[in-house]
């Protein structure tokens, strides 16, 4: 039998190289043998590829490869680098194009393609350091708009990287000063009260044009227990702790449910996206907004994707020769 030659990528220089790493093994453990030959192909956080663990090219890499599967999160795996690259080299890969990719990941325009399409997402404002206004004027422009507390969030991260929260006014002049020296642009938005859902989609799965996974609901510790004023969101840390979890199936209503698989829905089309993705989302009792889509959804232990995908008696495996089958079509 000729065995698939199939390259994973992972690593990457983002904030989220270690998760991409496990991402990265969990799918290289879950290919089987006999039908795959799989070739780990590592890019760290300096951006160079190795193959067979020697430094190489892009290029050199990709050789005698028919297939490769991303599981770069952040940075380069996500803003349409990799897409690019891979692209250029004429190997099929499974995933969205290089625009869709980069169009999500970046915060300010993702927002704006999404409300244009009449998504719901929380109230908020994107600024950049190339506006010609100080953080204070930012500060009373969000004011005008919206009460506090405050989400900060970069225009380009992932995994929660970055954001910050700003529970006042006063506080908000310097919280955006921080995000935007680290990180050149950021999004202010509204606090929404509520409970953390993601729900991933898979184009052509078990026989439907877009398959929906049931919605997992992430617990966070001491989620029942949240501060006294009622703010919690999920961090770094969060993402490392073992005692955050993912319900699935959720207790959530049938109504719910759908409300949820919708707005997900209707987020990956308008984002142009391709292959699967999972979008983030707060569900409250005014129905759900949308924070986030990902396009390159974490498969490492504990995380929620491997979670909807056993709910509906799947599995990494599955996911991923799917994808394969998905890239070479």
């Amino acid at each position: 039998m000729i065995r698939t030659k199939v390259g994973v990528l992972r690593g990457g220089t983002s904030s989220e190289y270690d998760l991409s790493l496990k991402t990265g093994a969990s799918i290289l453990a879950a290919l089987p043998e006999e039908k795959y030959e799989t070739r780990d192909i590592l890019i760290d956080k300096q951006g160079t590829w190795h193959s067979r663990g020697m430094p190489s090219t892009p290029a050199r890499a990709l050789t005698q490869i028919d297939v490769v599967l991303n599981a770069v999160h952040g940075g380069i795996g996500e803003d349409g680098t990799i897409g690019r690259i891979l692209a250029r080299s004429g190997v099929p890969f499974a995933g969205s194009v290089p625009y869709a990719s980069a169009l999500a990941f970046h915060k300010g325009r993702a927002r704006e393609a999404l409300m244009r399409s009449g998504i719901r997402m929380p109230q908020g404002l994107p600024f950049s350091v190339r506006d010609r206004i100080d953080t204070g004027e930012m500060a009373r422009a969000v004011f005008a708009l919206i009460p506090p507390p405050y989400i900060v969030k970069p225009f380009s991260e992932g995994a929660s990287h970055g954001i910050r929260i700003a529970r006042t006014i006063i506080e908000l002049p310097d919280v955006i000063g921080d995000v935007l020296d680290a990180y050149g642009g950021a999004v202010v938005e509204e606090f929404i009260r509520g409970h953390e859902v993601s729900v991933g989609l898979i184009e052509g799965f078990r026989g439907e044009k877009l398959y929906v996974l049931p919605p997992a609901h992430t617990i966070m510790p001491g989620m029942t227990h949240p501060d006294r004023r009622g703010w919690h969101f999920i961090t770094p840390e969060s993402h490392r702790d073992a005692s955050l979890t993912h319900k699935v199936p959720s207790s959530f209503t049938h109504q719910e449910k759908r409300a949820l698989a919708d707005i997900a829905r209707r987020a990956h089309l308008a984002l142009g996206l391709g292959a699967f993705s999972r979008a983030d989302v707060i569900l409250t009792p005014r129905g759900p907004y949308l924070l986030e889509v990902n396009t390159i959804p974490g498969l490492y232990p504990g995380a929620s994707f491997p979670h909807m995908l056993e709910s509906v008696g799947s599995s990494v495996r599955e996911f991923a020769e799917h994808a394969i089958m998905l890239a070479r079509r």
